[in-house]
């Protein structure tokens, strides 16, 4: 039987209505209200960070509020991401919050929670646990950087079976962990455990607890030795850290090629044997080995399957041996901050075609340890620690960093063949010479040749480069002028030219560079500080441990290092990504300072100190909001300090010292009030606060004029000086000429006193004459 015509729509009407109230014009009204009373129980929760989770708000769709994503058919809540959710401005309300799972029950498609970073101190027991077993679909669950202690893993126990990802770190677990505490988790793949107070990992051979972990982070904890041996049950571990404990001790094979699997391991900042290494070549399927800040000796890994050894900060010394020759798979090698000597160029690093991260930087790479290898003179060149041309054949080189050694001569031609290479290194050596103009890496973003002997004008090989960030080319002997196409460079956040022989004016076009690397700020997860703490080097290429976190515009191993006040600041990793700066200082600069700097919105720091400008305090500069540091002292600038800078609220660093400005200091307001008199010393025509009360320079009266006829310039009225002046010089001559005539007692005395200075004058230089004469015969 078939429906009349009108009513055959109805169904597709009911359908549509029931997917409104349940999702797929929206959110789950119950999993709105659920959200809202999540709000509500975290009384002290960031207003900014929840700002749209309310009831009157225009946004009543829930799956558009901050921090929930829901699946874009079904309208259900999939992800929370409530780390921080306290804000950092609220510490004393911190740890007021506690774990009730039975608020997340309404989320029955959900998959993601994060909740790390919100001080926790624990969880509420018997409250929703038995229940929440209905979360059958969660996956990811972050609780880092908070307090739980080791009842979270019983509070688990029975209740998430697919889970698959489980972050502890930064808690206060502690003692012994045992393997039968994550029996409920069958389908976990990767734990992070790291930084707590566990001593101890207790497994069974027979237990099929974690069969399939694959990601293991055990790092900062309290573990010895032992520890490996105990994790010869997982065998399915792919990537263990257990980096930052006292490892001292014996390992046998039999314990080390248990872990056949392992494809990645982090022992940094560990206590270990040097023997170690050795029997490192066991395991089978290793690719990665970082040993950084281990302070370990000897002799290096040769297991030939590596594509990755970080051997930093340790105390390896000698010539770099012949076996690395065999690592013909190696694609990144960090070698830095260690002892290693001899002629880097005559290595056997040129088989390493493949690699594509070299780290050599604060070595003593110069001469061989023995001088009888060379024959004759025609060796002499390779006595002295240059730039090897090998490097050239490494085309796949992307990060070159061979900084801090006591490498000579120039830059070899060859390096024109890098055409891949995004990060180089060459500070501080002894480097001579101009960079090669061939040298044109699109790829390349950081360019650090400071402190070497660079010569010759800045380098045009940088020219046309839309991808560079920062180009540090700071104590070098760099002459001519700062050229114009500097402005085209569309990326460039950091320019450093301190302390090179620049000179002519400061141009205009500076003002065309924008902090590019704005726009793509890094994401983080809330650590981030805590990874400069324990010193964890981490690369962008390095992809462990969910590096995915953050995605780096600024390699962690880029550094820069801004002068302000007679201090170097040194600013490196992921903060480069926010740093937006200009050093000039020290060079020979004239010239008035651009006003269309100040269109500079995004810049951080400023120097512009030790070179001859002139002219006034652009008050474009009042623009500059986000300015934290700026450095005009030791110049020639006149005229009054523009009152709008007092605006600037981030300033932290000001200086103006020993110019010849006039007229009175800024208002004591917002940052201002914070600067002391070395901020203006050496201007005597500069008054107020924290400098001298203004009424003890001269009368009330005096009107000050500047050179361009406005108030608040020079005391003196130039024209005046200038005509009074003369006269006077006018009068004195023609009052001598006068009384010479009129006596002639005192005419005769001057005559005599002019021909006594001519006869002395006469024989000085006859004398002086002779002996120079006589010595040039002798």
């Amino acid at each position: 039987m078939e429906l009349p015509g009108c009513y055959w729509w109805w169904p597709v009407v009911l359908v549509l209505v029931h997917f409104g109230m349940n999702g797929c014009f929206g959110c789950w009204e119950q999993e709105r209200i659920a959200l809202l009373q999540l709000k509500a129980s975290i009384d002290h929760a960031s207003e900014y960070d929840f700002s749209v989770w309310n009831l009157s708000n225009k946004v009543s769709d829930c799956c558009e509020w901050e921090r929930v994503k829901c699946n874009i058919t079904t309208g259900r809540v999939i992800q929370l991401t409530l780390n921080g959710t306290l804000g950092p401005w609220s510490r004393e309300d911190r740890g007021r919050w506690y774990f009730n799972a039975s608020m997340f029950l309404p989320f029955e498609e959900l998959q993601y929670l994060d909740l790390s970073s919100n001080s926790i101190p624990g969880w509420v027991p018997n409250e929703g646990f038995e229940r929440f077993s209905a979360l059958s679909k969660l996956e990811v669950v972050h609780l880092d950087f908070n307090h739980f202690n080791n009842s979270i893993l019983q509070s688990f126990s029975g209740t998430i079976a697919l889970l698959k990802e489980l972050d502890l770190r930064y808690n206060n677990l502690n003692g012994s962990i045992h393997i039968q505490d994550f029996k409920a988790f069958n389908n976990l793949e990767e734990l992070y455990l790291g930084r707590n107070y566990i001593n101890d990992f207790v497994t069974t051979e027979d237990s099929n607890s974690l069969s399939k972990l694959q990601v293991l982070d055990l790092s900062g904890n309290n573990f010895n030795a032992r520890i490996l041996k105990s994790l010869a049950v997982f065998p399915s571990l792919k990537r263990l850290n257990i980096g930052g404990n006292n490892l001292e001790g014996s390992y046998t094979t039999k314990e080390l090629g248990a872990l056949n699997n392992l494809e990645q391991l982090y022992l940094d900042d560990s206590s270990i044997d040097n023997s170690f290494l050795h029997k490192v070549g066991v395991m089978n399927s290793l690719k990665v080995l970082s040993v950084q800040y281990c302070n370990l000796n000897g002799s290096l890994p040769a297991q030939r399957k590596l594509q990755e050894i970080q051997l930093s900060s340790n105390n390896f010394e000698g010539m770099l041996p012949s076996c690395m020759a065999n690592l013909t798979s190696l694609q990144v090698l960090d070698l830095s901050n260690n002892h290693f000597t001899g002629n880097i160029a005559r290595s056997r690093l040129p088989s390493l075609t493949s690699l594509e991260h070299l780290y050599l930087s604060n070595n003593d790479f110069l001469i061989p340890a023995t001088m009888s290898t060379f024959s004759n003179l025609s060796n002499l060149k390779d006595l002295l620690g240059m730039l090897p041309t090998w490097l050239g054949n490494m085309s796949g080189l992307t990060e070159l960093v061979m900084a801090k050694n006591q490498l000579e001569g120039p830059i070899p031609i060859e390096l024109c063949k890098l055409v891949r290479l995004r990060f180089l290194d060459l500070s501080e050596n002894n480097l001579s010479g101009s960079t090669p103009s061939c040298f044109n890496s699109s790829y390349i973003t950081s360019v650090y040749l400071n402190k070497n002997w660079l010569s010759g004008p800045i380098p045009c090989a940088f020219k046309n480069n839309s991808n560079l960030v920062t180009l540090n080319l700071r104590d070098n002997l760099l002459i001519g002028s700062i050229p114009d196409w500097i402005g085209n460079l569309s990326s460039l956040s950091i320019l450093l030219l301190r302390e090179n022989h620049l000179e002519g004016t400061i141009p205009h076009c500076l003002s065309n560079i924008t902090l590019m690397a704005s726009t793509q700020k890094p994401i983080f997860r809330g650590y981030e500080l805590l990874l400069a703490t324990y010193q964890i080097r981490m690369p962008y290429y390095v992809d462990w441990n969910h590096v995915g976190y953050f995605v780096t515009v600024v390699s962690q191993t880029d550094e820069a290092e801004f002068t302000t006040k007679n201090r170097i600041d040194s600013y490196n990793g992921d903060i480069l990504n926010y740093m937006f700066g200009i050093d000039l200082s020290c060079n020979k600069l004239v010239g008035e300072i651009p006003p269309q700097l100040g269109m500079m919105s995004t810049i951080r720091a400023m120097n512009l100190s030790h070179n001859n400008l002139t002219g006034p305090i652009p008050t474009t500069f009042s623009n500059l909001k986000l300015m934290e540091s700026l450095d005009l002292s030791y110049n020639n600038l006149s005229g009054k300090i523009p009152p709008e800078l007092t605006e600037i609220t981030f300033l932290a660093v000001f200086s103006v010292a020993h110019n010849n400005l006039s007229g009175t200091t800024p208002e004591r307001k917002n940052q201002f009030g914070t600067f002391g008199e070395s901020s203006y010393e050496g201007n005597p025509l500069l008054c107020g606060p924290p400098l001298h009360d203004c009424t003890k320079i001269g009368p009330p009266s005096t009107k000050l004029v500047d050179h361009d006829g406005e108030d608040g310039g020079s005391f003196i009225d130039m024209d005046v000086f200038y005509i009074t002046f003369l006269v006077v010089y006018i009068t004195a001559l023609l009052g001598l000429v006068a009384v010479l005539y009129i006596n002639p007692y005192w005419c005769r005395a001057w005559f005599n006193f002019i021909e006594v200075c001519i006869d002395n004058c006469y024989c000085f230089v006859v004398v002086h004459y002779r002996k120079l004469f006589n010595f040039r015969l002798a």
